[in-house]
């Protein structure tokens, strides 16, 4: 049996090793390579692997050069570390298991320190400012940043989003949850989404605590049970005394909001049409698909009075079809500011509710034909799967009986309308 190597090595012979690998015993070899460069390399054995650790980069290697001021380790101090190692071995620890789960422990350390100092605040604005250039309109984003300024910020703002739990996202919206059901819908939505974001960027793990289904619906009561704050409407056999009070009146305001109710159109369409849009002479006005809510091009039948509308405010030879005051679009305020004026309490979008209750009560059209009016989309995917064309005659029809409604006296017995064709 060959006798081990104690010590084998000694100053001389360290500094005068030719290439190659030199063993000092106890498991300390010395490596030598062409370049003259040297290492100290530790060899150990554990449940029956070989294995090499080098020293030069170790953690106690480090340590004793930093204290000796030294670059490389001599003789003397690697044997110091080799001895460290041996007994590490012998307590049944592996060196090279140890130093890479230190590393893993100090990466995650350091992720963490990262981490708790990415806020909420900073990931919401990272993916406002990502995802913006993709959402339709500019009070859209508008309505991102202040629902959040306002509602979530003071709350959560400033607190590392890995820490965000369910009683910070409640503490949010349930204030507002009952009393502004709509807006606290909207910024619950809002926050799943942020940390979600988070959670993409590896920023937080776990559940999503501001996800509504199977977790806040089991705390909070659903929208369907609130006051959810419909748009004021006016009821359909009053639309003709509002129309005559409008025809009254000289200002743009006026014939805009008279378009946009014989149009069953919302109000960013209409202040937002260009002649290019307009088809005097086929009487079509034709919404693109980036200016719709759903999307997807829209075809408005215009009736004669819609026309006539159209044809008059041409005159003004304004940039857009319904202009303000400063050339640019008419406000989204003005028809809003003209129905208090006239001391009405409904709101324009509600004129879109009398369209459609006139339509189901006194008319023989087919569902899907007064929705599409409304540019509403087919809730019934097998449908709107075989459904190609936009039904845009019977529509033109629908349009032009509703003009007519709204040109009759008020009367107390709404006339049913029999669909012609």
């Amino acid at each position: 049996m060959p006798k081990k190597l104690s010590n084998a090595l000694d100053v001389k012979t360290v500094k005068y090793a030719k290439p190659g690998r030199h063993a000092d015993g106890g498991g300390l070899h010395l490596l030598v390579k062409k370049s003259g460069a040297r290492s100290w390399v530790f060899r150990y054995m554990l449940k029956g692997k070989s294995r090499d650790l080098g020293l030069s980069r170790c953690s106690e290697a480090m340590a004793i050069l930093r204290s000796a001021g030294h670059d490389e380790l001599t003789l003397a101090q690697a044997r110091d570390v080799a001895t460290i190692y041996r007994l590490k071995v012998k307590a049944g620890i592996d060196p090279i298991a140890e130093r890479e789960n230190i590393a893993i422990e100090k990466a995650a350390e350091a992720l963490a320190q990262k981490i708790a100092k990415v806020r909420f605040k900073d990931v919401a604005e990272a993916y406002i400012d990502a995802n913006e250039s993709n959402w339709k309109n500019k009070k859209h984003r508008q309505q991102w940043k202040n629902s959040l300024a306002t509602y979530v910020y003071p709350i959560m703002g400033d607190l590392a989003v890995s820490d965000i739990e369910t009683s910070h996202v409640l503490a949010a919206i349930e204030p507002i949850w009952k009393d502004k059901a709509e807006t606290a819908s909207r910024v619950r939505g809002r926050i799943e989404t942020v940390l979600d974001a988070a959670k993409v960027r590896e920023y937080r793990t776990g559940e999503n605590p501001a996800r509504w289904r199977g977790h806040l619906s089991l705390i909070l009561p659903a929208r369907t049970k609130l006051s959810r704050g419909h748009h004021k409407a006016e009821p359909y056999l009053s639309v003709p005394q509002i129309l005559t009070q409008l025809r009254s009146r000289q200002a743009v305001a006026a014939l805009a909001l008279e378009f946009t109710i014989l149009t069953a159109a919302r109000t960013g369409e209409v202040i937002g049409a260009t002649w290019e849009e307009i088809d005097i002479a086929k009487g079509i006005w034709t919404i693109s698909a980036k200016r719709m809510k759903a999307g997807r091009q829209h075809r408005v039948p215009l009736s004669e009075r819609a026309i006539e509308i159209v044809q008059q405010v041409k005159l003004l030879d304004g940039a857009y079809v319904f202009s303000g005051p400063k050339g640019g679009p008419l406000s989204g305020m003005a028809m809003s500011m003209l129905l208090r004026r006239m001391k009405t309490d409904v709101t324009v979008h509600g004129f879109r509710s009398s369209f459609r209750d006139w339509a189901a009560e006194c008319t023989g059209y087919p569902h899907e034909v007064c929705e599409m009016a409304l540019a509403h989309t087919i809730g019934n995917k097998s449908e709107a799967a075989y459904r190609r064309g936009d039904l845009f005659e019977k529509r033109r029809r629908l349009m032009a009986d509703w003009a007519e409604h709204c040109s009759s006296k008020t009367q107390v017995n709404a006339k049913v309308i029999v669909m012609k064709g």
